[in-house]
């Protein structure tokens, strides 16, 4: 790993990551601890066309409530595929919904 400029890293990946540019900005890294049973094997990871990195949603963890002025926001805690329990976002309950509708059949 090395500077690059004030702001970026660059960083030194395995082989098979070498599709990657290995410059990213200071912002998109995090402190890791090896845990060998946190590995994500690579043809688990699907990109689109773009290559974008395609997140799956697996549960809704928790519901709450937005309230703004003159509406109520519904919103859920979505635990995605690969990422840990601290790492669930908050969405909106009609665009996941609208999204992954097998989420909400119970």
């Amino acid at each position: 790993m090395a500077w690059v400029g004030e702001v970026a890293y660059r960083l030194e990946l395995p082989d098979e990551l070498s599709g990657i540019h290995p410059t990213f900005h200071v912002s998109h890294l995090r402190k890791c601890l090896a845990d060998e049973s946190a590995h994500v094997p690579l043809t688990d990871i699907e990109v689109d066309n773009s290559l974008n990195y395609i997140e799956e949603p697996v549960a809704i963890l928790d519901r709450k409530e937005k309230r703004l002025r003159n509406k109520i926001i519904q919103l859920v805690k979505v635990q995605w595929k690969h990422r840990k329990g601290s790492e669930a976002t908050w969405e909106t309950e009609t665009e996941m919904r609208e999204s992954y509708p097998q989420l909400f059949d119970l």
